[in-house]
Order: C-alpha cells, then sequence, then structure tokens
C-alpha cells in the first residue's frame, strides 16, 4: 500500500520536519542564479532592483526568467531526493508508487487526458471571447520556450508532486495513522502555497478555491491509485500546456505563448468548472480504468 511505505520504526515525524527543512533551504540555494542575475542587472547594468514578485516577473526577457525560476526546482528535487534516501532510508520508488516500477503508461494517459481538455477549454473560450484574446505566438521565442518548459516544467511539477503527495503524505500518515488527515492537510497546504501567486491579489482569495480543489483532487487520484503516476502526468501537463499555450500580464508565468488573455481577471468558470465538474468527471474515468474500489477505506480509514 502506497501510504504505508513511509512506515518505518526509524521514521519519526521529527524527521519530516528536518526533511522539511532541507527541502527549503534547497529550494533558496535554487534561487540564487535568480538573485545573481538581479544583482548583476542592478550594480552593472544600472538597472533599478525590482520591489516586488511581479517586478521581478517582468524584470528579464520571459524566457530567461522562466529558465531561472524552474532552475531552482533541480536543487529541491536534489534535495527531494537526498532526504528521502539519506535521512529516511527509503527509495525513492517507494515514495512514487506501490507497483513494483514506475507506471508510465498512466502517466503518459494522465497527462495526455489533462492536455487534451486543456487545449480544448482554452480554444472554446477563444471561440465564444475572440475579443478577450489576442494572439501572442512568435517563432523563434516559443521555440526557446518549448524547450525550456519541456525540459525544466516537468521537473517543478515533479517535485511539488514528491513533496505534497509522496513525502508529506507518508510523514502526516505517519503522525495521523490515518488516511484522511494527510489527504485534507497536503491540499491545505498546497493551496496555501500559491498565495502570493499574483492571480490571488487580482482576481481574491476565491482562486484558493481551484488550488485547494486541485490539491484535493491529486491527493485523491494518489490514494485510490496507490501511487502517483496518475498526478505526475496531470500536474505536468496542467503546467506544460498551460505555459505554452496562454499567457496574461497576471499569471504567475509570463511566457512566449500561443495566446494572450488579455480580459479583466475575474473568479469565473475557469475557476470553479474544474472542481465541481470536471474533476469528477476525471475520477470517474480512472476508476473505471483502473478498476478502483472501497473509496472509503482507501481515503479515510485507518492505517
Amino acid at each position: 500500500m502506497f501510504i504505508e511505505q513511509g512506515f518505518k520504526s526509524e521514521n519519526k515525524f521529527w524527521k519530516y520536519i528536518v526533511g522539511s527543512l532541507i527541502i527549503i533551504f534547497a529550494s533558496f540555494l535554487g534561487q540564487l542564479p535568480l538573485l545573481m542575475a538581479l544583482l548583476f542587472e542592478t550594480f552593472v547594468n544600472g538597472k533599478p532592483y525590482p520591489s516586488s514578485n511581479e517586478a521581478i516577473m517582468r524584470f528579464f526577457e520571459p524566457n530567461f526568467t522562466l529558465f531561472l525560476i524552474m532552475i531552482s526546482f533541480v536543487f529541491i528535487m536534489l534535495g527531494i531526493i537526498l532526504v528521502i534516501r539519506y535521512l529516511h532510508h527509503q527509495t525513492v520508488l517507494s515514495v512514487t508508487t506501490s507497483r513494483a516500477k514506475v507506471d508510465w503508461n498512466r502517466i503518459v494517459f494522465s497527462f495526455l487526458i489533462w492536455a487534451a481538455i486543456t487545449i480544448l477549454s482554452t480554444l472554446l473560450f477563444y471561440y465564444y471571447s475572440p475579443s478577450d484574446f489576442v494572439i501572442n505566438f512568435k517563432p523563434v521565442p516559443f521555440a526557446i520556450l518549448a524547450i525550456i518548459g519541456i525540459v525544466l516544467i516537468p521537473i517543478q511539477t515533479s517535485s511539488e508532486e514528491y513533496i505534497f503527495r509522496g513525502y508529506l503524505m507518508q510523514g502526516f500518515a505517519n503522525l495521523a495513522k490515518n488516511k484522511w488527515f494527510p489527504l485534507l492537510m497536503t491540499s491545505l497546504i498546497f493551496g496555501g502555497m500559491h498565495w502570493f501567486n499574483p492571480e490571488v491579489t487580482k482576481i481574491g482569495p476565491i482562486v484558493l478555491v481551484y488550488y485547494i480543489g486541485t490539491g484535493l483532487f491529486l491527493g485523491i487520484i494518489t490514494l485510490m491509485d496507490e501511487g502517483m503516476e496518475l498526478a505526475l502526468g496531470f500536474h505536468a501537463a496542467n503546467n506544460l500546456v498551460g505555459a505554452l499555450l496562454i499567457t496574461s500580464d497576471w499569471s504567475a508565468f509570463q511566457t512566449h505563448s500561443i495566446f494572450k488573455d488579455i480580459s479583466d481577471p475575474s473568479a469565473g468558470l475557469d475557476v470553479i468548472l474544474p472542481v465541481v465538474i470536471i474533476y469528477p468527471i476525471l475520477l470517474f474515468i480512472f476508476s473505471k480504468k483502473y478498476n478502483w474500489t472501497n473509496w472509503k477505506e482507501k481515503l479515510s480509514g485507518n492505517i
């Protein structure tokens, strides 16, 4: 069973606190290239140092900014691997899945289905409200974006999944000895992590419904499927296809995407629709394809 794979006599909860601090430190190390680039532009080229996160997002050319931000997740992933192997003495596989090896077919299926939904929904929004969008496509910057995105965005999304649906999911299970508490806590923390995203400033705290709902959805498919493969595929598709397809002046990623949303930000269907309609449909599809049963025990049972 996936969540029980973190149950070892030596895996006291204090180790998860120490491990989390190590991962946070790795994140700080990963942000040094961005900091050094900012300082170089400030002291060497005389540009004023940006006064906010939003200003930082616009300080460099978008592809370079994306590269610098994504590099930090390489350090985070290395920190996760070191913590899992040398602090908890577990294999990375044990924090990935309960199967004998990673099921790449699951990752690809989840990626493709969410990529298709994302592309279709974006095209529908464009068809029905063309005045809300402009074509932002420029071949060379887009090609560079695609290379950076394909290489680094899956590392970013995977590191987040390993933290929330793997490492912390098993850590909270060690603490609570049940499944509902890890599911709830990782979803709330995952949603709260997005509090400083520019979307929250522009749209309001209501957008956290989407982020917390997404965390809950990813936690459910991880527990029901006894592994993170579906969550890994979904998250990679969400961020990669999103970065390639659409950007806006108020989104977390400023990219050379195909479309640019120029509408006034508001909490509309794009916030509520996934949580209340699309995610339940995906749960139904996954449950039928992978023969999920015993939902109550897998999501809320004791360990």
